[in-house]
């Protein structure tokens, strides 16, 4: 083999490196305590307050009382910053997950976990997408959801599609719910009036000879329903991935080490106690893998800043 076919390795970028805790440290730094992380959690901290538009390196280095300059050293690009924000704010899938039994109710406690990151962090939801988030976070979730789907002989190709299908569903309702949040801040409303108001304006406007079905709902008191139209979407993409599942049948199913697949209805395993107590283990060690690998990542940050202030001194 020649050394043109011997492949190079492949070299991450800078934002996605340091997500995995993989890039160099700076060999200079200010005197006083600087990280990566301290970096992010005051742009984040600054995102939650005002919003995504308040943070630039100088805002960030104003508040941890550096020059940003300072900050480059550490993140060299606004982009990477944006990129290790998302992981920050994105956190691990909801602990509850590990609760949940059945395909339906995991990707639900997905979706849940996922609305609720948007209500915590609605600054998220104006990042753009420009591709896949290739970071540990955001990895985590898209495992979760491929787990979550495991055992329902839908291909990669498939569950992937409703991952993203469901993930959708929760940045939608976050994105609106988003909206009504700001709205809110602004007026001093409550949901409740929010919603009266809403309805007093279309009130007004609709009549029955231009918007005959609109008006009937609003008489019916669409707007001001506690219904939850989030919810019933999300149930809705769920019995569309059901009923697919139901059409295949086992033509499409995946084979397992050379063995017949065999499909098996998680209703009827939900009462064998040797099921319960083998999925609850695998769990278990699922949690225990992801809390390992961020103790792992975290340990090579710091290897990586002790190394640069040895560097520094020396």
């Amino acid at each position: 083999m020649t050394e043109s076919e011997i492949a190079e390795p492949l070299e991450l970028p800078r934002g996605i490196a340091l997500a995995w805790g993989i890039a160099a440290a700076p060999q200079r730094g200010p005197k006083r305590e600087m990280s990566v992380e301290r970096i992010v959690d005051a742009a984040v901290e600054l995102a939650d307050a005002d919003g995504l538009a308040a943070v630039s390196m100088a805002a960030v280095a104003s508040k941890l009382g550096f020059t940003p300059m300072s900050l480059y050293r550490y993140v060299s690009a606004k982009d990477d910053l944006l990129l290790l924000m998302q992981e920050e704010a994105l956190g691990l899938p909801p602990e509850s997950l590990d609760e949940a039994n059945g395909w339906r109710a995991r990707l639900a406690e997905i979706y849940r976990g996922a609305v609720e990151v948007y209500q915590r962090h609605p600054w998220l939801l104006a990042l753009p997408i420009s591709g896949s988030p290739i970071t540990p976070n955001s990895s985590a979730w898209i495992d979760a959801t491929l787990q979550a789907l495991a055992e329902t002989g839908l291909t990669y190709d498939e569950r992937i599609a409703a991952s993203l299908t469901v993930m959708g569903q929760a940045r939608w309702c976050g994105t609106v719910q988003a909206g009504y949040g700001e709205r809110a801040r602004m007026s001093g409303l409550d949901d409740a009036q929010m919603a009266a108001q809403e309805s007093a304006l279309f009130d007004a406007v609709i009549g029955a000879d231009e918007f005959p079905e609109l008006r009937r709902a609003i008489d019916a008191g669409v707007f001001t329903s506690t219904f939850d139209p989030f919810r019933f979407g999300l149930e809705r993409v769920l019995d569309g991935v059901d009923a697919y599942m139901a059409t295949r049948g086992s033509d499409t199913a995946p084979e397992v080490s050379g063995h017949e697949w065999i499909a098996l209805d998680e209703a009827e395993l939900a009462g064998d106690k040797r099921y319960l107590d083998a999925l609850k283990a695998v769990r278990a060690a699922e949690k225990a893998l992801r809390a390992a690998r961020k103790v792992e990542r975290q340990t090579l940050r710091e290897a990586n800043e002790r190394i640069a202030k040895a560097r520094a001194k020396g």
